[in-house]
C-alpha cells in the first residue's frame, strides 16, 4: 500500500508522518496490496483541535473517514475504527450478496468479524423529478428540513442531488451517465 500525508495548516514532520503511516499499516492485512491500493491521510489543524480524513482507494471501492478531535493521533486512532467498521459493515454485506467474489479482488476480509445488522429498508418512496434550478433545489431543501434533495437540473434535464456540506455551504452531485 502505498501511502500519501497531507497537511493543511499544519507541517507534516517526520514523526508524524512515521506516526501515521505505522497505524495505516494495521490496514495493510484487509487489501490483497498492490501498487494500486493508496491510502491518503489529510491531517488540518485548527486553533483548536485538529481533523483528519483518511481515504483508502481500491480498484472496485473507496473508504473514507473523517474526525475531529482536540488531539491529532487520537482523530488518526478514530479514523482508523471508523474504517475497520466500515469493512465490517462490507463483509456483512458482502457474504449476503452476489457481489463477494468481485470485491474480493480489492479486499481480504476473511480476518474481519461480522458485524452484527440490523439495519433495514423501513420505506420506500417514489418522487416525480421536476425540472429546476440549483436555487430552487436549495430552497425546497430547506423547506422539508432535509440534508439533501434530488432534483431534476433545468439546464441539462440530469439527474442531480444538492446537499448540505458539514463545513457549511452546499454541494451538488451530477451523475455522468446519460439517461436514455
Amino acid at each position: 500500500m502505498k501511502y500519501q500525508i497531507i497537511g493543511k495548516n499544519i507541517e507534516v514532520t517526520d514523526a508524524i508522518k512515521a506516526t501515521i503511516e505505522e497505524k495505516l499499516s494495521r490496514l495493510d492485512k484487509y487489501f490483497v496490496i498492490d501498487d494500486e491500493v493508496l491510502a491518503r491521510a489529510v491531517v488540518r489543524s485548527y486553533t483548536v483541535g485538529a481533523k483528519v480524513e483518511i481515504t483508502v482507494f481500491t480498484k472496485l471501492m473507496d473508504l473514507r473517514a473523517e474526525v475531529k478531535n482536540d488531539d491529532l493521533y487520537a482523530a488518526v486512532d478514530l479514523a482508523l475504527d471508523k474504517l475497520e467498521g466500515q469493512m465490517r459493515k462490507l463483509k456483512t454485506r458482502m457474504d449476503r450478496s452476489k457481489e463477494s467474489a468481485s470485491l474480493g479482488e480489492s479486499f481480504v476480509l476473511e480476518g474481519i468479524e461480522e458485524e452484527e445488522e440490523n439495519e433495514e429498508v423501513v420505506r420506500t418512496k417514489s418522487i416525480y423529478l421536476e425540472p429546476m434550478s440549483l436555487d430552487a433545489a436549495i430552497t425546497r431543501m430547506e423547506a422539508l428540513g432535509h440534508s439533501f434533495f434530488l432534483y431534476l437540473d433545468d439546464e441539462d434535464e440530469e439527474i442531480c442531488v444538492a446537499y448540505k456540506r458539514l463545513d457549511g455551504g452546499y454541494g451538488v452531485i451530477q451523475a455522468e451517465n446519460k439517461l436514455k
